[in-house]
Formats: structure tokens, C-alpha cells, sequence
């Protein structure tokens, strides 16, 4: 197979006008889109997303989107297994795909590529472990990640929460610590493919207007009724990777409170509105830390990026 089979890559944080913009250029081109965002993964999660409405959907489709329920669990491994599967189809049929999204431990993951014997997540692994840390404490948990891998207790805070369970489920599935066979097997990249880099990463401050306004119309068209429906729906706990999605966290927390109080809700979301925008603080960094490695083009505006992007592989 050639090793020249393109791939686009737009990137951006959360509200930066990427979707549009990738919308935009399947009407100008011969593409397909692939989602590469770890929440619109989940059914049933839509207005809390920022997911494309049905009605786009059908008129811009998605690869990607509505893979899994809010009790499932997808890795960036199975994101790279999804993605390649996809790219591939997509090029046998002549086209070219477009990776949408803000997801950018997924786009590492395909363009560094993963250690191929690491295990998927177990969340019956999982749920020992957070069970664990809500009757202990998490230094109790990282203390037993230390024990038994301490040079994953060097990489990692006590805080860094979500790196030590699955640390710990690693070690409690394969019986070695994650960082020996991080170390065992090479990376399996993609060679096959060329990839071509683009993110839009708006200034801060117009980000951050953008990010209150998409939260106002979220709470104006029913996020808290979707989020009813959702509890209504699943067995669902705060732990769920679904739910850690940023606005569902505090979303399910005021809902599961019983204090619908304006001032409670308030608070809920200022939590939300505040959680969203920490969101976007470390998509802009892992985004400059990827381009310390790979080549990208960035673009203040959609509308640079539309100008420089016309013609793009056409």
C-alpha cells in the first residue's frame, strides 16, 4: 500500500468553529468525516456534546458518532483500531478523510501510535478501583500504584486520577506495570498514510465568549431534561467515563443533590461553564505539545483557515 494515502487532521478546542469548518469542506470535496471526540462516542448525548443535530448528521455524516452507551467504555486503542479501519475504507472508495475533533489523546494515539499489548479497559477493574479511593482516599490508591510500579509513581500526582487507574487496571490485568510494557514492544504507526495537520485555535478571550454562549443555548434547549432522561435511561454514577464529560459531572451532581434551588442551579452552572473552559486550557496545551513533534498549520479564524484551505487535496 502506498505511503502517501492522505489524511487530514483538524483540530481544535472545544467551540473553536472546527465542525463547521470541516462541514464546509465536505461540500467543496470528495471526503468523508470521522469524528475524533471522546464524547460524541455516546448514544443518547447529544445536546451536552455539541453534536451535530440528526438533520446535519444526514446532510455532513459522521463517522464515529453514537458508537457506545453512557455505561460503555471506548479507549484511545479503540479509537486507533476504528480510525484505521475507516481511513482505509474511505480510500478505497476513492475519497479522502477528515478527522474532526478535540479529542487530542486520539489524535496522539493515531499519529504516534500506541503500544500494541496494552489491554483494553475492564471497567469491572475500574469500579474496584474508584470504590476503592472513595473509601480510602486517593493517596491509598497511589500508594498501592507505587507499590507495585514506582516508576509510574514518579510520572504521576497523587491527582492525576484518571493515569492511576489505569495504571493500576494495566497491573491488575496483565500482572506487570504499565511502564515495562510501555517500554516492551515499539509503537505501531500508520505509516501508509500522510498525515496533513491543521488546528484552529481562536484567541482566548473570543474562545471563551463563544464557550459561555454555546453553554447558554445548551441550558436554554434542555441539557438538564437530556441529562433526566439520561439517569431515567442507565444506571448511571459520576465515576462513568460518560460522565465525566465536562457540563454531565455537574449536570448529574445538581440533578442527584435534590436541591433545584436558582441558587444551586446557578452554581451548577458556573461549575460547568468553568469546567469547559479548563477543558479548552488543556486542548490548547496538548495541541502545543503536539506540534512540538508533528507538522501543523494553525489558524486563528475559521476564515483563514477556510481561504488557505479551498483547494485542499483535491
Amino acid at each position: 500500500m502506498s505511503n502517501n494515502l492522505p489524511v487530514i487532521n483538524l483540530m481544535g478546542p472545544t467551540a473553536s468553529g472546527k465542525t463547521a469548518l470541516a462541514c464546509e469542506l465536505y461540500e467543496r470535496g470528495n471526503y468523508e468525516l470521522i469524528s475524533v471526540d471522546s464524547a460524541l462516542v455516546y448514544r443518547d448525548m447529544d445536546i451536552g456534546t455539541a453534536k451535530p443535530t440528526k438533520e446535519e448528521q444526514l446532510q455532513y455524516p459522521h463517522h464515529l458518532i453514537d458508537v457506545i452507551t453512557p455505561m460503555e467504555v471506548y479507549s484511545a486503542a479503540q479509537f486507533v483500531d476504528d480510525a484505521i479501519r475507516l481511513i482505509d475504507d474511505i480510500h478505497s472508495r476513492g475519497k479522502t478523510p477528515i478527522l474532526v475533533g478535540g479529542t487530542m489523546l486520539y489524535f496522539k494515539a493515531l499519529l504516534e501510535g500506541l503500544s500494541d499489548n496494552l489491554p483494553n479497559a475492564d471497567q469491572a477493574i475500574r469500579s474496584e478501583i474508584e470504590a476503592k479511593a472513595s473509601e480510602e482516599g486517593w493517596q491509598a490508591v497511589y500508594d498501592e500504584l507505587v507499590h507495585v510500579d514506582p516508576l509510574a509513581g514518579e510520572k504521576f500526582k497523587v491527582t492525576d486520577k484518571q493515569r492511576i487507574i489505569r495504571a493500576l487496571e494495566v497491573y491488575k490485568i496483565t500482572g506487570k506495570p504499565i511502564t515495562q510494557l510501555q517500554l516492551e514492544q515499539p509503537k505501531n504507526l500508520p505509516y501508509r498514510y500522510t498525515f496533513y495537520n491543521y488546528a484552529l485555535l481562536p484567541d482566548r478571550v473570543e474562545l471563551h465568549k463563544r464557550i459561555a454562549l454555546r453553554l447558554e443555548k445548551m441550558w436554554e434547549i434542555g441539557f438538564l431534561n437530556e441529562v433526566e432522561l439520561l439517569i431515567k435511561k442507565y444506571d448511571l454514577d459520576e465515576n462513568l467515563p460518560s460522565m465525566r464529560c465536562v457540563g454531565y459531572r455537574q449536570a448529574l451532581e445538581f440533578l442527584n443533590n435534590g436541591d433545584s434551588s436558582h441558587k444551586k442551579r446557578t452554581e451548577m452552572e458556573d461549575k460547568a461553564l468553568f469546567a469547559t473552559r479548563q477543558l479548552a486550557k488543556r486542548q490548547y496545551t496538548w495541541l502545543r505539545s503536539l506540534q512540538e513533534l508533528h507538522h501543523f498549520k494553525t489558524y486563528l479564524t475559521t476564515k483563514q483557515a477556510h481561504e488557505d484551505l479551498r483547494n485542499l487535496h483535491r
